[in-house]
Parts: C-alpha cells; structure tokens; sequence
C-alpha cells in the first residue's frame, strides 16, 4: 500500500509557516524573514519514503488585499485549501484570533483532516496562557488536532511526520520520487535575493521589488547569473542601490553567498535595479512575475 497526498501550510503572517515548512523537509527552501508578506508563492516541497509521498505547500500569510498582487497570493491560499488532502493551520502562542475570518471558516468546514499547531511554545511565558490557547483553538475547530510546538527549535516537531503518513490517503506518488519540489532554481535564487533585500531595507522598500533572474549561464567554473530587481517608482531605484552602490553591493556579496552554498558551485552574480511603474497592480505585470 502507497500512500500521497497535499498537506498544505495555512495561517496568518509571521506565525511561522516557512520555518515548519523547512524543517519537515529538511531543505531550506521558502525564505524566512521577520517581516510580514515574506512569502509570495506556493512553494511545494516534497518528501518520499519507500511508501509514501507527502507534498507540503508553504502559502502566503493570509491577508485583506490592498494590491492585484495580495490577490493573487490569497489566490494561492485559496488553491491550497481547495486541494489539501491535511490542513495544518498555524498559529502561535501570540494570536488572539484569526482576524481573516474567511479563511477560519473554510478551514472549518474543510472536509480534510486539520492539525492546529500551535508554534512558538518556547516564548511562552505562563503554562496557564498556553492551556487558554489550546482550549481556545478546541473550541474553534472542535475536529481538529491540536500540538503546541516550536518550529524554530524543532520542540514537537517530530510527533508530526508519523501522524501525518497516518492521515495520507492511499495513493500513487504524484511527483518522481526523487523530486524535491515544484519549483525551478531561478526560482529560488530570486527568493534567495529578495530575501537578502527583506533584511536590508525597511519600510515599503522590501515590498515594492520583484527579483526576476533575466540568465544563469554554467560555465566551466564558475555559474554567471544577471539578475534584475524591479522597484515601482524611482526613488525607490535610488534607496536600494544606495550611495555609491553600497546597498546593493551588500545585497549582492550576502546573496552570492547562500546562491553558491544552495548550488554548491561558485557564482559570479550580477545585480540591476531597473523601475517597473506599480507593478504590484498590473495584472499583465503579475503573470510576467508568475503570479498567475
């Protein structure tokens, strides 16, 4: 008997999806920042046994959108719902309520398993705080499992995978067995990068760029990658690069670094800032950037 199925990531920002996501596969492969909106995609990250297949999801943090882009990333929420075979809703120790109250209601009613994992355990101050939250999510989704954990330092985390391959339907592996994910590499040099940018600029800046990568060459020795950054406006351009170029040197030297550690090979990587007008509300623009 073989056994596959979705087991998507869902819940508000900054509770700690990506992190969870990254340690059930082992691989580092949705970035991971302290700032909301960090992830954009549906990032599909693959786990094979001789039995089993369990495709996990990492989604956006739900959201009320502001731009044509926020729509397209509760798009991909929603698709994630709509195909999961387990739910694992996150949440932490630090929210009070789901404020999107839509999503919590199709959760609710989902006819999937749903495990509630309750993260960041380790900040927990009072045991009698934790026991309120765990009734508290009882009471909200009365079918689910709940465990509290931290994502970050592995506490509960292995209690996961075995129930897990217990909820899987049976069922035919959906990828190659020796896939580790949907997603191709200029996908996550771009992560890689945008990440970098997420931990140097403050403010909206992080927020208005898109990190395309335009070529990745291999050659004998070296892998040569010219990327470029997209910002909305120009005086966004001029705050990235900043004076004399030192904020995207900085961007490029730490980014070249986890690229070359990721493809295990040297890279000599390129950088251009160049100003996309509002993309973020351009539906063409979107589907450009894979967002469709």
């Amino acid at each position: 008997m073989h056994k596959s199925g979705f087991v998507n990531i869902v819940g508000s920002p900054n509770v700690g999806k990506s992190t969870l996501m990254n340690k059930l596969v082992g691989e580092k492969l949705s970035i991971i920042t302290s700032k909301q909106q960090t992830t954009r995609h549906r990032i599909m990250g693959i786990v094979n046994g001789d039995d089993h297949q369990i495709v996990f999801s990492d989604t956006p943090g739900v959201l009320n959108p502001h731009y044509k882009l926020h729509e397209s990333m509760m798009r991909f929420v929603s698709s994630a719902l709509q195909d999961a075979d387990i739910i694992l809703f996150v949440t932490d120790i630090f929210e009070t309520e789901m404020n999107h109250k839509e999503t919590l209601e199709r959760i609710k009613t989902h006819s999937a398993p749903v495990l509630v994992l309750m993260n960041k355990i380790d900040l927990a101050k009072d045991p009698a705080d934790l026991e309120k939250k765990v009734n508290y999510w009882k009471e909200q989704i009365p079918r689910a499992e709940i465990l509290p954990i931290s994502a970050l330092h592995g506490l509960s985390i292995d209690f996961i995978m075995p129930r897990l391959i217990e909820l899987l339907p049976e069922g035919e592996a959906f990828f190659p067995k020796d896939e580790l994910t949907d997603k191709p590499m200029r996908f996550f040099i771009s992560e890689i990068i945008r990440e970098k940018i997420l931990q140097n600029y403050s403010k909206e800046i992080p927020y208005s760029c898109e990190v395309v990568v335009e070529s990745y060459k291999e050659k004998e020795n070296i892998v040569d990658i010219r990327v470029l950054i997209y910002v909305n406006r120009d005086s966004q351009k001029a705050i990235l690069i900043g004076h004399k170029g030192n904020k995207m040197k900085k961007v490029g030297i730490e980014s070249r670094k986890d690229i070359e550690a990721f493809i295990d090979k040297k890279v000599f990587l390129d950088l251009y800032v160049k100003v996309d007008k509002d993309w973020r509300d351009k539906e063409q623009k979107l589907k450009k950037y894979g967002y469709e």
